[in-house]
């Protein structure tokens, strides 16, 4: 897969389509790259920034072969200050010159001049943290996040924006409204956001846009008691929660149902657990795609 991260704005291809073939070409899987301080230490590592770089430096060259998408855990790398981001800026370089697209799981959301500074972090050219694609919080209102939208648009990168989780607090905000609730809201929102030249399509086409949403693997019922179309949306779906959170691929068929083909299905401690050996992560890695395919 050519190293499209590293081509200038102009020259790369957006991201819905450079996600479309990836899952194509490798299968729904997104690896999660999630350094808890258990982990490193069932790694053998120290909690460290030392151990730290070990960890990611063996997760990229293991499961960038065989992931459609890599999502380092940004909270997990920041715990270390300063020099834990910088082994996550050397990460999403890793990655870029690896041809593999990273999803940097920052759930970022604010207003105004500070919300487009989190957009020029994540999403702006020559950025040492930009990745091709970040997770975004919209409780401040889906419009909030209209900086980072915008200029994912531009960068021909892309965004996924919290919809319905399966957090048993994530409720008390999401569901209420019942046919009219906060999470249905914000999943029409993508809609227009993921049309071709702004113009909704009335059906049948299922490219993805740019706009992503997360919607967690383990939701059940939810999305059709709040009457939510995932399919209409043409967003690509972040589906946290399947392997050791529980979620099997026959859950996730029965959950997504006609936006199944839109579902890129994360999966980090059941593939983590596997190290450090990286033929072993990379195994486990490919258990994990051929059993989603």
């Amino acid at each position: 897969m050519p190293d499209a991260g590293s081509q200038p704005a102009a020259a790369r291809a957006p991201f819905g389509q450079r996600l479309a073939a990836a899952m194509a070409a490798r299968g729904p899987l997104c690896a999660g790259i999630d350094p808890h301080p258990s982990l490193l230490a069932e790694w053998g590592l120290d909690d460290d920034v030392a151990g730290l770089a070990r960890f990611a430096h063996t997760a990229l060259e293991a499961l960038s072969p065989v992931a459609a998408a890599l999502k380092p855990q940004v909270a997990l790398f920041e715990r270390h200050g300063s020099r834990g981001l910088a082994v996550l800026e050397e990460l999403l370089a890793g990655a870029r010159e690896l041809g593999v697209l990273t999803i940097a799981d920052a759930k970022r959301g604010d207003i105004g001049s500070t919300m487009a500074a989190y957009a020029d972090a994540w999403l702006g050219e020559g950025s040492p943290l930009a990745a091709d694609s970040v997770t975004l919080s919209p409780y401040l209102g889906y419009e909030s996040l209209r900086p980072a939208i915008d200029l994912a648009k531009e960068t021909g990168r892309g965004v996924f924006v919290l919809g319905l989780t399966s957090n048993p607090e994530g409720a008390s905000v999401q569901h209420v409204g019942g046919d009219a609730s906060v999470a249905r809201r914000i999943i029409e929102a993508t809609r227009a956001d993921n049309a071709p030249d702004g113009v909704v399509p009335a059906g049948g086409d299922r490219g993805l846009g740019p706009v992503g949403l997360v919607i967690g693997a383990t939701v059940g019922p939810a999305l059709e008691e709040l009457g939510i179309d995932l399919a209409a949306t043409r967003a690509p779906v972040l589906a946290p929660g399947y392997g050791a959170q529980g979620a099997t691929p026959a859950d996730m068929r029965r959950t997504f149902g006609g936006a199944w083909g839109q579902v890129l299905a994360t999966s980090s401690r059941g593939i983590l657990a596997a190290g450090p050996d990286a033929s072993r992560l990379r195994s486990a890695a490919e258990r994990a795609r051929d059993e989603l395919a």
